[in-house]
């Protein structure tokens, strides 16, 4: 049962990976196997906590945790083949999910997804979302990737919206302190259920 008040929000703008669709096991393989294929430790928690950063951006984190020098754009490519050819890629998360269709055709509904535009298209499709988005907003979209507000900023945008009229949804670290730096409120997705974070 959800608790949380919707009134004073116009807009929806939910991350993507982990928070909408249940991709994070999927992406999570995928680094498993970039990590054996290019020979660098993997650690599915710290992994975890970039969820919403783009795929090149994580190589360089990883250079930087491990003194590597791994070409971001050769190892960022092979991990996002090799999770777009993984066929199963998660479903729908129920808490977002039923939040999302509950407030379509009543609010604006986005996505601000740190994914690449092909791969947010295609897993939006797959799921049955993208018709139901007035907006999508993706790492091709923006130069400030999160923990900058740039994604929700421009989501915000493109529905029309104030940043205090939008709450943001999100399940890292990284994405609350995207929302909160965009001047938006967080809804965290924990163990399933929705947790507010106002600003």
């Amino acid at each position: 049962m959800n608790t949380i008040d919707f009134s004073p929000y116009k807009g929806l703008i939910f991350d993507m990976d982990g928070t909408l669709i249940d991709t994070m096991p999927a992406h999570l393989a995928a680094w498993h196997a970039t990590a054996e294929r290019f020979n660098f430790p993997f650690n599915q928690n710290w992994l975890h906590s970039l969820g919403g950063m783009p795929s090149f951006r994580i190589v360089t984190e990883v250079n930087r945790q491990h003194g590597l020098s791994l070409d971001p754009k050769t190892v960022s490519r092979y991990k996002m083949d090799t999770f777009s050819e993984m066929e199963h890629h998660g479903e729908i998360i129920s808490c977002t999910g039923n939040v999302l269709n509950e407030y379509l055709g009543s609010k604006k509904i986005a996505v601000g997804t740190g994914s690449q535009k092909d791969t947010a298209l295609r897993l939006l499709a797959k799921a049955g979302l993208l018709r139901k988005l007035d907006a999508l907003v993706t790492a091709s979209d923006v130069e400030n990737h999160k923990p900058s507000p740039d994604t929700f900023l421009i989501a915000a945008e493109q529905i029309g919206l104030t940043a205090e009229q939008c709450v943001v949804f999100e399940d890292t670290e990284l994405g609350r302190q995207a929302a909160h730096a965009a001047g938006m409120d967080c809804i965290m997705v924990e163990n399933g259920k929705l947790v507010l974070y106002p600003l």
